[in-house]
């Protein structure tokens, strides 16, 4: 009989719809021949994502979020933004910070230690301005 672990069980599984697009925007947005862009885990919850990536020697966690028109970069950063703290301030709700944090941890813990050292070594964060395809709500 197999006994297949249950921390696995999440490798088998196809990406989901969200995941692909994510995936295929930060590539359309990042990738360039000479760099290419590894994307994933990402972790999906309600209209917010985080999506970690690779890129040569250097790496990050993009914060995205979901609008009428599909995904949009909201913000770049590294260790930074896995602090409940930082998605709340990022606009995120309590219950959807935790789910993703809780979604990323469970899926980076099959990435190598290596992989995962580039990802956090992003410094700061960076906003990524989408004010050119949304109509302003608020004057920063």
């Amino acid at each position: 009989s197999l006994s297949v672990g249950e921390g696995l069980s999440g490798c088998n599984q196809p990406p989901s719809a969200d995941e692909t697009a994510i995936t295929h925007l930060l590539a359309q947005s990042f990738d360039t021949p000479e760099a290419p862009l590894v994307v994933g885990p990402i972790a999906v919850s309600g209209n917010a994502a985080l999506a970690d990536w690779t890129q040569g020697v250097s790496g990050g966690r993009a914060l995205l979020r979901r609008h009428d028109d599909g995904w949009h970069v909201e913000l770049c950063a590294g260790d930074g933004i896995k602090k409940e703290s930082m998605l709340l301030l990022a606009g995120l709700s309590t219950d959807q910070a935790r789910n993703i944090l809780a979604e990323l941890d469970a899926r980076e813990r099959n990435e190598a230690a290596e992989r995962l050292k580039r990802i956090g070594s992003f410094q700061g964060v960076v906003r990524i301005d989408h004010a050119a395809h949304l109509p302003s709500s608020e004057a920063d």
